[in-house]
């Protein structure tokens, strides 16, 4: 099968899906894709939960899943990492505090 370059094109360079997300019942708009973390980055957020036994703020740290310091509730599921889930259209996200 052939592909026309236009069609090659096309599947190259995809225009980017905006949606809206909450963050704490505050609505923010992102590209499909991007991840918790690079929104909450963006919008300026660098608390993004307590820590359990000091009761300290922590911030992000490694940005690829292996410390679990951004842990956030999304859609009433807790602990999920912001810096490897990816948004979605609607998503709700709660910062742990």
């Amino acid at each position: 099968m052939m592909v026309e370059a236009a069609d090659f094109f096309d599947m190259l360079i995809k225009l980017p899906q905006k949606v809206t997300l909450s963050i704490n019942g505050k609505g923010f708009d992102a590209e499909l894709g991007e991840t918790i973390l690079s929104v909450l980055i963006r919008e300026g957020h660098q608390k993004i939960r307590l820590s359990h036994k000091a009761r300290k703020w922590r911030g992000f740290y490694c940005g690829m899943g292996v410390c679990f310091e951004c842990l956030v509730e999304v859609d009433g599921i807790p602990n999920v990492r912001a810096c490897i889930t990816p948004i979605s259209a609607g998503m709700k996200v709660i910062l742990h505090d």
